[in-house]
Parts: C-alpha cells; structure tokens; sequence
C-alpha cells in the first residue's frame, strides 16, 4: 500500500475531471493514493444536457452523473471516489458534513489538497467549498477535535484553475506538467457526456499550460517541453531544501 496520499475536494461531480485530472493521474502513477470527494453530483445547476431530454427527473440526473464521475475516476486511477450528496445551486454544507469531511481529511493524510479558487462570482458553490476546505482542514488539525483520531498535519491546498481565471482573482504560481499523462485526462473528460460542452475547451487550457510551462522552465533557451499542463495557485509558504 502506497505510503503517500492527496486528497481532490470538488463541488459537483466534473469539477476534479476538468481542472486537475491530469495531476491525479500523474500522482497515480507515482504511487499516491488519491482520494476524490464529490460534495455534489452538479444534477440541478451543471447538466443541462440530460434535463433537456423528455421524462428526466432528478434521482435519473443524480445516477448518470454519479456514473459519469466513477467512469472518469477509473479513468485517471482514482484510489477512491466518495459522494456526500449535498445538493446544488445552491451546495450548503452543514455542521455535519464538515465534520465527516474533517474525518475523511484525517483518514486520508493527504501530502497535498486541491480545490477551488476563493472567489467565483460565476458559481458560488465554488468559492464556498474552497473556504469549507480551509475550515475543515483547520478543525482537522485542532487535537481537542474528536480527541484519539490522528490529528492532519499541515498538507498544501492548492487552488485548481476557474473557468475564467482572469475573473476569480485566481493568480497560478505552480505549473504540472501532465504531458505523459494527456491521453488519460482526455480520456476522462469523454466520461463527462452531460458537459460534452465543454471538453475542448478544457484541452485548450491545458495545451495552453503547457506553452506557459515549457516558457517558465526555460523558454526557447532549454525550457522542457511540455504539450499539456496545469495550473495551479498554493495557498500557505512551501518549505523546500531547494527551488
């Protein structure tokens, strides 16, 4: 069993798809454990495809996208997918919730956490799971918390890229190369059949962040190429013995 472990926290169930696919299947192959937890499948505000159809109902959208999310999971070697169900548009989170995700976040021991960027004037559910997940992550460092779990240590939460990045006052100060790792985000992407929509502009993005990573590892002066990328913005200082 991998002695090394990151944690994915998404809004609805593509969010992990589109915006950090590819560093979950690069981690993957590199051993980690990655868990990925869905807070809601995304049935009321982000599938508008199966709602157009005739005779849909919202328990028939909830399974085909839970399907959807599992398939793309497989997809990119998720270790394990969980779905808290808390509904969408708005995604409130109770008392409750955070404290069964403070357990997860203690269970887990992520070496590093991903999840939304603070503001999204766009999708509100966004920016409230990226606040949750700082809250929870503080409750889960707290030893007078359920005192006789494994308290979290002090794991990196890195912000994954919004859709229109320019708008959320989200600034990426970290490039992942996932070149060897594209074909299996493409991949996942495909499984996401509700937001067909939105398949090649995630492509884009990420040949877009390769450019901007091969620039910032060297540029045309011996920068590493890179086809395919991800951004990403951390949030606490990163202690390292070297840049």
């Amino acid at each position: 069993m991998s002695n090394k472990t990151a944690l994915v926290i998404s809004a609805h169930s593509a969010d992990f798809v589109w915006r950090c696919g590819g560093a979950i299947a690069l981690h993957a192959d590199k051993g980690y454990d990655v868990t990925v937890v869905c807070l809601s499948y995304g049935e009321r505000g982000e599938s508008a495809k199966l709602w157009k159809k005739d005779g849909m109902t919202l328990d028939t959208v909830k399974t085909e996208r839970r399907r959807e999310a599992e398939k793309a999971a497989s997809a990119l070697g998720v270790h394990d997918i969980q779905f808290f169900d808390l509904g969408d548009y708005p995604l409130e989170m109770t008392r409750e919730a955070k404290d069964r995700l403070v357990d997860v976040m203690r269970a887990v021991q992520p070496e590093f956490m991903l999840t939304h960027s603070k503001f999204d004037p766009y999708n509100t559910d966004h920016m409230y799971v990226s606040q949750w997940t700082l809250e929870c992550r503080a409750i889960a460092q707290a030893w007078g918390h359920k005192p006789g779990q494994k308290v979290l240590g002090a794991p990196q939460v890195y912000l994954f890229e919004p859709h229109q990045s320019e708008q959320m006052e989200w600034k990426p100060d970290t490039f992942l190369d996932i070149s060897q790792v594209w074909e299996k985000k493409w991949a996942a992407i495909q499984c996401m059949e509700g937001q067909e929509h939105l398949w090649h502009y995630y492509e884009n993005v990420a040949q877009n962040r390769g450019n901007h990573f091969m620039r910032n590892s060297g540029g045309q002066s011996g920068g590493r190429k890179s086809t395919h990328a991800e951004g990403f913005q951390s949030i606490f200082p990163r202690t390292v013995d070297e840049l």
